[in-house]
């Protein structure tokens, strides 16, 4: 077995055979597989010295190639003989076997040069055929609590396409911050994209940095955050989080808040962490701003030939509703739409922006609270509070993605013990996020096929920076990945000791990448954050 990482359907032949590469070895790029030719030419051509000149009547050459008889996303890689073949059932495919290639060709071809100008490059001499198990595969990277600066997304765009996640779930406002620039609303960039100071650690920590912090993407930046994705067959799902979550955009323009509650034109951006009780007005004024906000961003993700690129997020969760129990604007437009309660009126405002969705070719997702008051139709569920809300969402027959806290959230510790920096909630090991299944029990044929996918959560409160995101992240997301891509056995009858013997190869690839993970045997000094304290959760997480 060839030490590749998520695990392929199938290998055939002597990896101990090798065929070799020099500068003489040509890319034949046959139609539709022109972007994979750039992005070998541009990374594993930069990393190994070879130029990979054109050449389709060279006998030593790489052909890449679309063969309408694989799935999809599904590849063939055939290096036992020349021509080396690299085959998919669209361009996606083809670039899935182009990640593969890279990985056989060893952990030096993950760098930027070449190490030794002279290296004779190999790879093993196999037949590989693979194709992933989900069609969703995601991350979600959080970058309102702490601002992740362009390059730095780019980056983890690079670092998904490596592990053959294809949904980069863009979270780009909270109370804590608005990151993406809205022409015709300059002050969710001027105002609520900044923040006077930060809380160090969890929300109980007396610790702060007493420093501004913020940031934005500029809607060029949106652009090409985009068009580098869609170069890697990534989806980018935005999300502009309703009603709640959304202290600094009232904190930008007090008139979307609760003004007969609350003065809110004494509101900031916030400054901790939790879950802000200032919560978007139900009125009419606040739907046309935000319909104004999602006009811009349909602009900025545009709805291309990914089949995930309509979906838009529009949070839905943790919405706090003692203001709408205070407000008499809230209590008369319950009583005008003939609604029950809050919760019915949450249902109606993430209704509203379904239809609103709809109306101009899109799909709306949101957590799972959006089945609170009645589940919006033709809605789409990201289901985070365990596995309930996407049993009920599938069976209702809407679409889930299955993002448990308890399996999935990345910002949850690795280990026990007082070394894991700023530990939050439960521990969740390589093992644990290896042997998580992503479709529940429970679900009929039927119901499982609303199983998009799944998809592991990064949220930055306690992390700080782009060292400590990369802490939480890795190596956990190779094991996920393996997860989302591979056809496992059940979770009890997974190979861990055979992941664990593909992963030594696998760090070495991360080191190439410059990926600060968390080491097997934990962290190391300058990754432990002593005296900052953050949540840990003692016990297993819940099954359910």
């Amino acid at each position: 077995m060839v030490d590749v990482i998520p695990a392929p359907v199938s290998v055939v032949g002597n990896s101990s055979g090798l065929t070799r590469l020099d500068g003489n070895t040509a890319l034949q790029a046959l139609p539709g597989t022109e972007g994979t030719a750039r992005w070998l030419r541009a990374t594993v051509g930069a990393a190994t010295g070879l130029p990979f000149p054109d050449g389709p009547d060279r006998p030593h050459r790489i052909v890449l190639g679309i063969d309408p008889g694989l799935p999809p996303e599904g590849y063939r890689l055939v290096s036992d003989a020349w021509p080396i073949r690299i085959e998919g059932g669209s361009p996606a495919g083809v670039f899935w076997g182009a990640q593969t290639f890279r990985q056989l060709l060893g952990a030096d071809a993950f760098r930027r040069a070449p190490l030794r100008p002279e290296r004779a490059w190999e790879v093993p001499a196999v037949a590989v055929e693979d194709g992933p198990r989900f069609r969703w595969r995601g991350l979600l990277l959080d970058v309102a609590r702490h601002f992740m600066p362009k390059e730095g997304v780019l980056r983890y765009l690079d670092l998904m396409a490596a592990h053959k996640l294809n949904v980069f779930h863009f979270h780009l406002t909270d109370d804590q911050g608005w990151r993406i620039e809205i022409k015709r609303y300059p002050e969710l960039t001027g105002t609520a994209s900044w923040r006077a100071r930060s809380k160090f650690g969890h929300r109980a920590s007396p610790l702060w940095e007493e420093k501004p912090h913020g940031g934005y993407y500029t809607q060029d930046d949106i652009r090409e955050i985009v068009a580098y994705a869609a170069e890697r067959h990534i989806a980018v799902v935005p999300e502009i989080d309703v009603p709640g979550h959304s202290q600094a955009a009232i904190a930008a323009y007090p008139e979307l808040g609760n003004t007969d509650v609350i003065d809110t034109t004494a509101l900031r951006v916030w400054d901790n962490w939790g879950i802000s009780s200032s919560v978007l007005a139900p009125t009419d004024t606040t739907l046309r701003f935000y319909e104004g906000v999602f006009e811009e961003v349909l602009e900025l993700f545009p709805a291309d030939a990914a089949e995930f690129s309509t979906f838009v997020h529009v949070g839905g969760d943790e919405c706090r509703k003692e203001q709408w129990t205070e407000s008499v604007t809230a209590k008369t437009r319950i009583a005008d739409l003939g609604l029950t309660d809050e919760d019915a009126l949450q249902s109606w405002f993430i209704g509203h922006f379904d239809a609103w969705l709809a109306a101009r070719g899109r799909r709306l997702i949101g957590w799972d609270e959006i089945l609170e008051g009645g589940l919006a139709e033709g809605a789409a569920v990201s289901s985070w509070r365990g596995y309930g809300g996407g049993i009920a969402a599938a069976r209702a027959g809407h679409d889930v993605v299955m993002c448990p806290e308890q399996y999935v959230y990345l910002d949850h510790r690795q280990a026990p013990g007082e070394d894991e920096p700023v530990p939050i909630g439960f521990v969740r090991t390589l093992e644990d996020v290896y042997r998580f299944e992503p479709v529940p029990d429970g679900l009929t044929e039927a119901e499982a096929r609303h199983v998009l996918g799944t998809q592991a959560n990064v949220w930055t409160e306690v992390l700080e920076d782009a060292a400590r995101v990369d802490y939480q992240t890795f190596p956990r997301l190779a094991a996920f990945a393996e997860v989302a891509w591979s056809r496992l056995p059940a979770p009890a009858e997974r190979d861990f000791a055979g992941f664990e013997r593909r992963m030594a190869a696998h760090y070495a690839r991360l080191d190439a990448l410059g990926v600060a993970y968390r080491p097997p045997a934990g962290p190391r000094p300058w990754q432990k954050r002593p005296g900052v304290p953050g949540r840990p959760i003692e016990g297993a997480p819940p099954n359910k």
